[in-house]
Order: structure tokens, then sequence, then C-alpha cells
């Protein structure tokens, strides 16, 4: 579940002092903290702690609120990283492969990277039996890809959504 926050579309960076960055670091541990309780630990008052995140939700420092859910719990345990080649570099047959990774709910992630190959997925499925139908299925349908690399996470060490610690 989350909750959105405006959005701003802006690459530049936010300057940020030592008690937003506390904050930060609060509501990555976690977000449900009242805004009471956030200023009690950074030791300011309810109203500037409520002005300091409302000005990093409008500033997109802060973009939306999680939760963060265990994938074996809900039948989600099998991660797998695909690279993928696009035949076609067009801007165009670029944005129809980002559009379809946006509206396909498996893939939980998908960067544009540099190498061998355009993208790289993480993707997540019940079993293989499930990636294997998302791969021919959805995947390999998609009529600009090319070649795909699947490589199966057998085991997670780090999984951190901290950027501020």
């Amino acid at each position: 579940m989350a909750k959105k926050v405006k959005k701003v579309e802006s690459t530049e960076s936010v300057s940020l002092d030592e008690k937003d960055l506390s904050i930060l670091k609060l509501l990555q541990e976690n977000a449900r903290l009242t805004v009471k309780e956030i200023a009690e630990r950074v030791h300011l008052s309810t109203t500037p702690v409520h002005e300091r995140i409302k000005r990093m939700e409008a500033s997109g420092v802060i973009r939306q609120y999680i939760t963060l859910v265990d994938a074996t719990k809900v039948q989600k345990g099998l991660n797998v990283i695909c690279y993928v080649s696009i035949r076609e570099h067009s801007k165009n047959a670029g944005l129809k492969f980002i559009k379809a990774m946006n509206e396909m709910p498996e893939v939980l992630q998908c960067y544009s990277i540099s190498g061998s190959f355009d993208f790289m997925l993480k993707v997540v499925c019940s079993d293989m039996n499930a990636y294997y139908d998302f791969h021919v299925q959805k995947l390999s349908q998609l009529e600009n890809v090319g070649n795909v690399q699947s490589v199966f996470v057998m085991g997670v060490i780090k999984d951190s959504h901290r950027l501020i610690w």
C-alpha cells in the first residue's frame, strides 16, 4: 500500500540540514511515526517538523509512503534479474518498451543500463512456472524485445530502502 505524495518533476538536488536528515532517517525506519513522535526525537516542536515534512514532500525529496511486504509470505518468493536487449533503439521503440514495463506488475524495477543489454529488470513471481509464463507470454511477446538473460536470485543478502543513514 502506498500513499502518493504530490509528484515533482525535477532532478535538482534539494538542500537539507541536519534536522531534515534526522526526520528522513526516522521516516525511512517507520513512516507511521506521528509528527509528535518525530518532533520529540529530533528535539523540535511539532509545527516546524510538520512544515519540514511538507516541504520535503512538495520538493519531491519524499516521494511516497509505502508498506514493505515480505514476498515469501504472499507467495512471491522467486526473484529474477532480467537483462533485456531491444532490437530497435529509436525514441518511440524505447518508450513503448518502458510503457509495457510500467504495466507489468511482476516487474518491480526497471533500469536503463549501459553495456551489452539495454535494460535490467527486477521481476518477482510465485515460482518458476509463473516466471516461465511471464517470460513466454508477456516479456518475449513484446515486438521490440531481442535478447533476454535471466538470473535467478538464490538468496538475499541485503535489501534496503534507506538512502539517508
